[in-house]
């Protein structure tokens, strides 16, 4: 397999090393012909022309293809770490998420608020103020869902009007803050990891979604398992989403390779059989579409146990990356085959 078919696009490589994109960390590095040093994504020398430079999966490769390693970004420590100043933004918000952080008050934190706002923007996918927005209005949904009454969640959010709380509430939730106790609270956080950044979707039931969220179908996803679980997603926490985070946190460092965060996927009985399946497949190894549709009962299925797997919300968990074509050969992953080949690598490498 070409090494290029393990990177992500070269355009967006090139886009992340401009941006020194810290969700890269640990996904490629850099050759610069012009120096020949390798670095960082996230390295703070200048930027070459992108023709002037040359991608690798690992830095062994980069070290084979002639480069030196930086020494300013250290390329070859493992311990190197991504920037945490948009994560400030965050801390401040979860020290009274109920509340407002005003110009004024961002600006007294040594936070300039017109840049981190845009740096969280680019970073979350989403401005600061809809996350804080959203974050007030799931302290409000729970709050309701325990037994609350409506008006003491409203003068919690942050709203100083009742008509505001409700609209905002409709808007977030397709439905009256009276009708708060029937809904489903999904919250929703982001966790780094060094395959880029994920998302991770969990309620009272379990750990409803993981995924990466570069991946095409991820935002197609969190609009139908809205629509199933009739809500929205709004970022908050969860014991479940604290687990899955010190949980991956472990996989990625080849502490334990073992998950036990419950689980509650949503799908269609055949689904849920053949991600059962999936999780049976020990940890470092491989089985084909052949052997999974012979134990759904039907050898004849294995283009639908290929669209199964291709519909699985819970990546990594349920490993949908372990199945390969019968001659050996990696096929099928939606968040990218680099991606796949990193995982089974990785497994194997922990295992032996």
């Amino acid at each position: 397999m070409k090494t290029m078919e393990l990177l992500p696009p070269t355009e967006t490589m090139y886009r992340a090393l401009v941006n020194r994109d810290s969700s890269f960390e640990g996904i490629f590095f850099v050759g610069v012909r012009t120096t020949g040093v390798f670095c960082r994504p996230t390295c703070a020398a200048k930027k070459p022309a992108p023709e002037n430079v040359d991608f690798f999966a690992t830095p062994n490769e980069a070290v084979e293809g002639g480069y030196r390693p930086c020494l300013r970004c250290h390329p070859m420590d493992p311990n190197g770490h991504p920037p945490k100043s948009i994560e400030r933004l965050r801390t401040e918000v979860e020290r009274a998420p109920g509340g407002r952080l005003t110009d004024k008050e961002l600006a007294a934190l040594a936070i300039d608020p017109s840049t981190a706002r845009r740096q969280f923007k680019r970073h979350y996918g989403m401005t600061f103020q809809a996350y804080h927005r959203a974050r007030r209005m799931g302290l409000a949904l729970g709050q309701v869902r325990q037994g609350g009454r409506v008006a003491e969640a409203r003068n919690g959010s942050g709203f100083e009007s009742e008509s505001g709380f409700r609209e905002a509430f409709t808007k977030i939730f397709g439905g009256r803050p009276s009708d708060a106790k029937a809904n489903t609270l999904l919250l929703a956080e982001r966790i780094d990891t060094p395959l880029g950044a994920m998302i991770a979707i969990a309620d009272d039931k379990g750990l409803r979604l993981l995924e990466f969220i570069d991946r095409r179908a991820t935002e197609r996803e969190l609009s139908l398992l809205g629509k199933r679980l009739r809500t929205n997603v709004v970022p908050g926490r969860h014991p479940h989403l604290e687990a899955v985070r010190a949980q991956l946190a472990d996989y990625f460092s080849g502490k334990n390779l073992e998950f036990d965060v419950p689980l509650a996927p949503v799908g269609s009985p055949f689904q849920l059989r053949a991600w059962k399946i999936l999780r049976s497949i020990p940890i470092g190894e491989t089985r084909s579409y052949s052997w999974m549709a012979k134990r759904l009962g039907d050898e004849n299925a294995r283009r639908a146990v290929g669209r199964a797997n291709g519909t699985n919300m819970i990546c990594i968990i349920i490993p949908c990356h372990r199945v390969i074509r019968a001659d050996g050969t990696l096929c099928g992953y939606g968040g990218g085959l680099w991606r796949k080949k990193w995982l089974l690598d990785h497994e194997r490498r922990w295992i032996e």
